[in-house]
C-alpha cells in the first residue's frame, strides 16, 4: 500500500503541477513568437521604406549626366530665345514663355507674357543685335534653372534707339512633361546708357604768365 500510495502522490503531483508539463516550454516559446511577429513584420517594412525612399531619392536627385544634359537643353533654349528675339518670332517665344512669366525689361518695366508677345509683334521692341558672353547655367534640384550673362544689344524701344550691355538673368522651370519653360527674366544695364554719356568736357588750359 505505502508503495502504491507513494506513486499515485507522485502521478498526482506530476499532472497536478504545470511546472512538470514536458511541452510548457515549448508552448512559452512559440506564444514568444506570435507575440514578436508582428513587431517582426513592421521593423521589416520600415526597413523596405526606407531602402525604397533612399533609391528614390537617388534616382531624383543631382546627378552629373543628369545635370549636364539638363544644361545643355537650357543653352539650346538660350539660342533659341535669341534667335526668336532677332526674328520677331512671337510663335516660339509663345511656346517658351510659361503663363504666369514675369519680366523685367531693360528699362525697368514689368511685363507679363502677353505684353512681352504684343511688344515684340507691333515692333514696339525691336532687337537687331544680341552678343552673349559669359553664359552661366545654374541647376537647383532638377526642376529650376538659372541663367545669367552679360549681352551686348542693338535695337530700338518705342522707337528710341537702344544700345548697350546689361547684365541678364532668365529662370527656367522644368515641367513634369520634360519641357522647360522661361517663367522670370530681369536685366540691368552695365555702365551709363549712350544717350546720357555726352561729350566730354575738358578742363581749358591757363596760359602762363
Amino acid at each position: 500500500m505505502g508503495g502504491n500510495t507513494a506513486s499515485q502522490w507522485f502521478f498526482l503531483t506530476l499532472y497536478a503541477n504545470p511546472d512538470y508539463y514536458p511541452v510548457r516550454p515549448m508552448a512559452q516559446h512559440l506564444a514568444q513568437l506570435r507575440s514578436f511577429r508582428p513587431r517582426i513584420l513592421l521593423m521589416a517594412c520600415a526597413v523596405m521604406g526606407l531602402a525604397l525612399t533612399m533609391l528614390a531619392a537617388h534616382a531624383n536627385g543631382p546627378h552629373p549626366k543628369r545635370n549636364d544634359q539638363y544644361k545643355h537643353q537650357v543653352e539650346k533654349l538660350e539660342e533659341t530665345w535669341r534667335v526668336a528675339q532677332l526674328n520677331a518670332d512671337v510663335d516660339t517665344m509663345d511656346k517658351l514663355l510659361s503663363d504666369d512669366y514675369v519680366g523685367i525689361t531693360m528699362n525697368g518695366m514689368v511685363v507679363t507674357k502677353a505684353q512681352q508677345l504684343e511688344r515684340m509683334r507691333n515692333r514696339t521692341l525691336v532687337i537687331s543685335r544680341i552678343a552673349l558672353d559669359d553664359v552661366k547655367v545654374k541647376l537647383i534640384g532638377t526642376t529650376t534653372a538659372i541663367v545669367t550673362s552679360l549681352a551686348e544689344v542693338d535695337g530700338t524701344n518705342d522707337g528710341t534707339p537702344m544700345q548697350g550691355k546689361y547684365r541678364y538673368t532668365r529662370v527656367y522651370t522644368r515641367l513634369p512633361s520634360g519641357t522647360w519653360k522661361i517663367t522670370n527674366f530681369e536685366a540691368t544695364r552695365v555702365g551709363p546708357s549712350p544717350e546720357r554719356r555726352g561729350p566730354r568736357s575738358e578742363t581749358p588750359k591757363r596760359n602762363r604768365p
